[in-house]
């Protein structure tokens, strides 16, 4: 998705509010409008809260443990002999009783604890969204409509300032493959991808999917330039010295084309280096690359 100022088609009218937000959110056939607040320093709170109520707990049961030691056998029966604790508790008995709550609380504070942590886990592996995507949510959102009438929050109150913090935000599609030209591509060319119109705002959809090919097909076409290129500049060049500085020229080159348009490790980027750079020296140092020196006539 993306901004621009486009011809558009009438759109149904939704109540401005939750009704329209939801719309524009489920309009998105890619689904990068799928942009909510993290609220991470609620869930840091709300961790520290829990982590500090299990202490408590802990500290309590501490307490009864060390209280057991000197206790009579019943009481130490029941401390190995689940039944035992069970029928105590039945019983009656009051400290069977403040230890069968106590393990109560200490279950459900332990897996509220527990879950809380797993879902920050996960909401941590999720990424931010685009600027591009945001701008063009925030142009929803604030309802601005290319300077007809004062922009305005489409949510009131205390959530008019929810999307203004980018990094409070989180974007629920995670987009697969995502390397430096796809992102590139995303940001400043989506108007060359037009998946369809949107009315009112000039906010436009790109077809993710016609990024994604364009970036593969870009990728190969250059790499096949890199590699094509090479061979044929260093078949006319006959030089030793042009033909080490032209070496030296296309690795960098390849090298540079990998690392700025790939998501590749430093590991895959020496390798593919290395790979191409064997390629063009044995080129070089083949008949191949000598067909000119030994076809001529001698002096």
């Amino acid at each position: 998705m993306s901004t621009g100022n486009i011809d558009t088609e009438a759109r149904t009218h939704h109540l401005s509010g939750y009704p329209s937000l939801a719309h524009f959110i489920a309009s998105d056939r890619d689904r990068t409008t799928l942009i909510f607040k993290r609220y991470d320093e609620l869930a840091a709170r709300n961790l520290l809260y829990l982590q500090s109520e299990l202490a408590e707990l802990q500290a309590k049961q501490r307490a009864l443990d060390q209280e057991d030691l000197t206790a009579n056998l019943s009481t130490k029966q029941c401390a190995r002999n689940y039944s035992d604790f069970e029928k105590a508790v039945q019983a009656d008995e009051t400290k069977q009783k403040d230890r069968w709550k106590l393990m109560k609380d200490i279950r459900e504070t332990l897996k509220e604890y527990r879950e809380a942590l797993l879902f920050e886990s996960t909401l941590a592996t999720l990424p931010r969204p685009p600027k591009s995507v945001l701008r063009a949510f925030q142009m929803e959102f604030y309802n601005r409509s290319d300077g007809k009438g004062e922009p305005f929050p489409t949510l009131g109150g205390h959530s008019a300032g929810i999307y203004d913090d980018i990094d409070d935000l989180v974007a629920l599609r995670v987009q697969d493959d995502q390397d430096r030209l796809t992102t590139f591509a995303q940001e400043h060319l989506a108007f060359l991808f037009p998946d369809r119109k949107r009315s009112g705002n000039g906010i436009a959809y790109a077809s993710d999917r016609a990024i994604s090919t364009f970036a593969a097909y870009f990728s190969t076409f250059l790499a096949a330039l890199l590699l094509i290129g090479a061979i044929v500049v260093l078949y006319k060049v006959t030089s030793p010295d042009w033909r080490l500085g032209l070496i030296a020229t296309f690795t960098t080159l390849f090298a540079g084309s990998v690392g700025l348009l790939t998501n590749a490790r430093r590991a895959e980027l020496f390798g593919a280096t290395a790979a191409y750079a064997a390629v063009l020296v044995v080129f070089v140092s083949g008949d191949l690359g000598n067909s000119q020196s030994s076809t001529a006539p001698p002096g």
